[in-house]
């Protein structure tokens, strides 16, 4: 099994973010390592924010009935995740909606639980986090997580919370970015949370060992179409605020590199020889530059497909 006891600074990506928060020895090494991150707020609609840091994008709905927080980052950055609520509103922070189960986005949860925050999340999320979990990709072992970090109230198919003036709708969206994702609709201000079915500009990292596929991000991402139109504005899972075109194109690379995968799988090539054809060499100067090399995502499009 991999240890990751290197810093941020070595590598801005997700994955060595959490091995820093999860496997790291000591609490110091985690305060040294998170130091540095300035939590940004970004407003986003009327009571609407999002908050970027280290880790996955934080939704925030803020209004006279409390605040409503989207994912939550690392267990490190939960202070300053606080101050930066605390300058949208005075109000306390009532929910907490994990997307997934990914650390990146739950990993504050154990210090807003013991603070009295609902935790809410799909049925799934409470199951994975309940033990440890093996990210097969990355060989990286996460281990479970302590009681007060697991949700309390889980959903299987939707829930809809009415709070600050509005509907807050949570839908689940089956074997996409992982088996338990959800999206978070704010319909009355036309704005949505994707959680890490969208990865905004780069190749998404798709969690097969926890039930997700490429087919399933398709799906999904096709359903948050359907409930946008030009207006929308998109929290997306990583990367900046995005909106409908930029999803569109999303959505276009993802089916553009199952079917040349599918092809190549019907025709007998085998994982390396594809790989080394070097694919999507005309798309990766756009969508490329992320954590995931495209040789990464490749090999878990095809381990996906050819299972």
């Amino acid at each position: 099994m991999k240890t990751y006891p290197y810093s941020i600074k070595q590598c801005c990506g997700f994955f060595v973010s959490l091995g820093i928060a999860f496997l790291s020895t000591t609490n110091r090494v985690q305060a040294q390592d998170f130091e540095n991150v300035q939590i940004q707020t970004i407003p986003v609609a009327e009571g609407i924010y999002m908050l970027t840091g280290e880790g996955g994008n934080i939704g925030v709905s803020a209004g006279e009935d409390g605040v409503f927080l989207i994912d939550d980052q690392f267990a490190p950055l939960t202070e300053k995740i606080r101050t930066a609520v605390s300058a949208i509103s005075n109000q306390p922070i009532r929910f907490l909606l994990n997307t997934h189960w990914h650390p990146d986005h739950t990993g504050g949860n154990e210090n807003l639980g013991r603070a009295g925050v609902v935790i809410v999340a799909h049925d799934n999320v409470r199951k994975r986090m309940s033990v440890a979990q093996l990210l097969e990709t990355f060989n990286m072992e996460i281990p479970a997580s302590p009681p007060a970090a697991l949700p309390v109230i889980t959903f299987n198919d939707r829930a809809t919370f009415h709070l600050n003036g509005g509907e807050i709708q949570a839908f689940h969206l089956e074997t996409a970015h992982t088996d338990g994702d959800s999206i978070i609709y704010f319909e009355d201000v036309d704005v949505i949370h994707t959680g890490d079915i969208y990865f905004n500009g780069i190749y998404p990292f798709i969690d097969v060992s926890s039930g997700g596929s490429i087919e399933g991000m398709i799906a999904a991402v096709n359903r948050v179409l359907g409930m946008t139109d030009a207006q929308t504005k998109i929290i997306p899972g990583h990367g900046p605020l995005s909106n409908r075109a930029e999803l569109v194109a999303y959505q276009a690379m993802l089916v553009l590199v199952r079917d040349r995968v599918k092809i190549a799988i019907a025709n007998g090539i085998s994982m390396e020889d594809f790989i080394a054809s070097k694919p999507t060499a005309d798309i990766d100067s756009s969508w490329g530059k992320g954590f995931l090399s495209p040789e990464q995502f490749l090999q878990i499009v095809y381990t996906d497909l050819s299972r």
